[in-house]
């Protein structure tokens, strides 16, 4: 292998490395969005479950048992 057919070589693998990158991090971009979107929507479910249970029992405490 003569170095212009090792250069074209070179080129072709680092135009698809640099395509997988790409393909990466739209992935990773992707992931991180539905991560932010869930970890909002916990902490709503949280806040709404909290909410909720003061309302329907305020005095009700929720602790373990002595026995724990």
């Amino acid at each position: 292998m003569n170095d212009k057919e090792r250069l074209i070589e070179l080129e072709v693998r680092l135009t698809h490395m640099d395509d997988t990158v790409e393909q990466l991090d739209k992935v990773v971009s992707e992931q991180q969005i539905r991560i932010d979107y869930l970890e909002r929507q916990l902490k709503k479910i949280a806040r709404d479950y909290t909410e909720f249970k003061e309302q329907m029992a305020p005095d009700i405490v929720d602790t373990k048992p002595p026995h724990y």
